[in-house]
């Protein structure tokens, strides 16, 4: 690691000690948004410098150039503003899921990231690499559900140290390791992994072909790749402002210098040498729940008692609720200025994915297969 690169992350480190307080990270739900330093207003300043002033179709090549060039901050700056509100109102495991009638919230997302693991062949004591790890939900999953050793890697300190704490509380601390690092440049040795995986978290890369190309690079000859990539469907017209709307809404809310077509995403991996061995998008599949009914907040597709807080926290009139209540604890001191915008955003990204899964427009769940050559 370049001296450059040690200095960042000390820094990054270090802020995320003051923004979240010593520990943040031992604390989970709502309780974990009140550690925030005054300085918090820092972050959403330097979140929100990327879109300000920038609406769909008023937006330069420059400003996306900015985005791209600046990722690592941007997303470095979505997570620390959203991780909290992330695991309170969704879960240790920040990706959506296929749903079928009856089955609960938590079994959808465990069955999801086990169908990738299915579809991988991750076997007893693989060395896996899980990219774009968040809070680790997904590694600790997979692990029980495969025997598999896994490495999280992750740029972001507070999602790491959270990471590690719900790890060590699984007693899984022997099989999950979890590393700083930026998935462009990679701090590992080459054809290290027998997989990898990432599950809706490659979309942030500035360049798909960059973050598939280090992949291709740490994976050991033969060695599987599965993703579940976040894209914009064929169908998509970026020159349609109602359309550029939907792909505005979903990268200012969700932290993503640019969206891109799944087309896109199939040809990144050819290039940087990958076989194809299976690509489906689970979202097409027709089933009768769809998959953004928790964020819809559409309680007519809740079946148990479990899952109606879930949703209920998603319709509008919850959320605007909460939105309020936040301001308030803003006023009075108890939140960090910046925290109901954060809601706010979250808010716009809800409303842009369902209208995406609604006119088919975008799919969070493009599920690729691949494989590297043997020679």
């Amino acid at each position: 690691m370049t001296t450059q690169f040690s200095q960042t992350y000390k820094k990054d480190h270090d802020f995320s000690k003051v923004l979240h307080g010593k520990n943040a990270a031992d604390k989970e739900g709502f309780s974990a948004m009140f550690n925030k330093d005054s300085r918090a207003q820092q972050t959403v300043n330097s979140y929100f410098s990327f879109w300000d002033h920038k609406a769909p179709g008023q937006e330069t090549d420059t400003d996306k150039k900015e985005r791209l060039s600046n990722y690592s901050k941007l997303t470095n700056a979505y997570y620390n503003l959203s991780t909290d509100l992330y695991e309170y109102g969704w879960a240790q495991s920040f990706h959506f899921a296929t749903y079928y009638p009856g089955e609960s919230f938590f079994q959808a997302l465990a069955r999801h990231e086990h169908y990738l693991a299915l579809k991988m062949n991750i076997q007893d004591n693989y060395n896996v690499l899980d990219v774009g790890c968040g809070v680790g939900g997904p590694a600790r999953e997979i692990c029980t559900f495969t025997n598999a050793n896994i490495t999280g890697l992750n740029n972001n300190d507070y999602q790491i140290e959270r990471a590690r704490n719900y790890t060590t509380r699984r007693g899984l601390s022997e099989k999950i390791r979890f590393v700083k690092g930026d998935f462009m440049q990679m701090p590992f040795d080459d054809a290290c992994f027998d997989a990898v995986y990432a599950i809706e978290a490659t979309c942030h890369a500035p360049k798909l072909e960059g973050v598939y190309g280090e992949i291709y690079r740490v994976l050991k000859p033969g060695g599987i790749f599965g993703v579940y990539e976040w894209v914009m469907t064929d169908s998509y017209d970026a020159s349609d402002p109602e359309q550029r709307k939907v792909a505005y809404g979903i990268e200012v809310g969700d932290g993503i210098p640019q969206m891109v077509t799944m087309s896109d995403a199939r040809n990144a991996l050819k290039k940087v040498g990958f076989g194809i061995i299976l690509e489906d998008d689970l979202a097409a599949h027709g089933d009768v729940v769809p998959w953004y009914y928790p964020i819809a907040g559409q309680l007519k597709h809740v079946r148990s008692m479990g899952d109606f807080w879930k949703v209920f926290t998603m319709t509008k009139f919850a959320r605007t609720s909460l939105n309020y209540m936040v301001g308030g604890l803003e006023m009075i001191g108890l939140a960090p200025k910046g925290t109901q915008r954060v809601g706010t955003n979250l808010a716009v990204a809800a409303d842009a994915l369902v209208t995406g899964g609604e006119r088919n427009l975008f799919t969070p769940m493009m599920m690729f297969v691949c494989k590297k050559p043997k020679t």
